[in-house]
């Protein structure tokens, strides 16, 4: 998979995307990423990238001009005009597991990440093709968002993971939060391990597993029910 991100802060991006199963992931070739400085695409001696609202009102709105001359580069590159472009915005529909499976079928695909106010609106009708929230909340930019989209996805993928195992029973995936986990040693500070777990009975321990999903899912998340 290749991914493009436009922002104004490329360097936010060098070190999540530098460590970790990241770093494995792009030594494979699992994944590509290209982070792309906005500022490039302006044409002015100051890179100016945002201007004061029509209409009024407070903050700065990203000007069209640079995101559309970076996002027409990248097609232009890769002599594809039908990559998806994705914009990093509060407005956007909430992202959950579901959206994150849609997002790994693509090999390619463009963030733009908006700062300030946002993006002037016809970034959003000519040349988005999707717009994700990561929650209803607002963050100072699109940069963390973007990340944890990327995170949500490329996890998926085929060789990224260790073990294609530890995707089947996780949170969200089945429609419940995962069930407890535990590891050695068999008592901690007098806090046991549930017997079911040492005894071998792999029947038995799936049935627990899934009996602990339902509970900690109606406690937790009822509105997953």
């Amino acid at each position: 998979m290749q991914i493009f991100i436009l922002t104004l802060f490329p360097e936010m991006f060098e070190s999540p995307f530098h460590c970790g199963l990241f770093q494995k992931a792009l030594d494979k070739g699992v994944m590509k990423v290209d982070i792309r400085n906005i500022r490039d695409y302006t044409h002015d001696k100051h890179h100016t990238t945002d201007d004061a609202p029509y209409g009024g009102g407070a903050g700065m709105v990203m000007k069209p001009e640079p995101i559309f001359e970076a996002v027409e580069a990248i097609k232009t590159e890769l002599a594809d005009t039908n990559i998806p472009v994705i914009l990093m915005t509060p407005q956007g529909r909430l992202l959950n597991q579901s959206i994150a499976k849609q997002l790994a079928q693509y090999d390619k695909m463009i963030f733009i990440c908006g700062e300030y106010e946002g993006v002037d609106e016809r970034v959003r009708e000519y040349l988005v093709t999707d717009e994700i929230s990561i929650g209803d909340y607002v963050l100072s930019g699109g940069e963390l968002a973007a990340m944890v989209v990327v995170n949500t996805m490329v996890r998926l993928l085929p060789g990224f993971l260790g073990s294609p195992e530890s995707l089947i029973s996780e949170s969200h995936t089945g429609g419940l939060l995962e069930y407890p986990q535990y590891t050695r040693p068999p008592e901690f500070r007098n806090w046991a391990v549930p017997e079911i777990l040492l005894s071998g009975n792999h029947a038995q321990i799936a049935k627990w597993r899934e009996n602990q999903s339902k509970i900690r899912t109606k406690q937790r998340r009822p509105d997953m029910i």
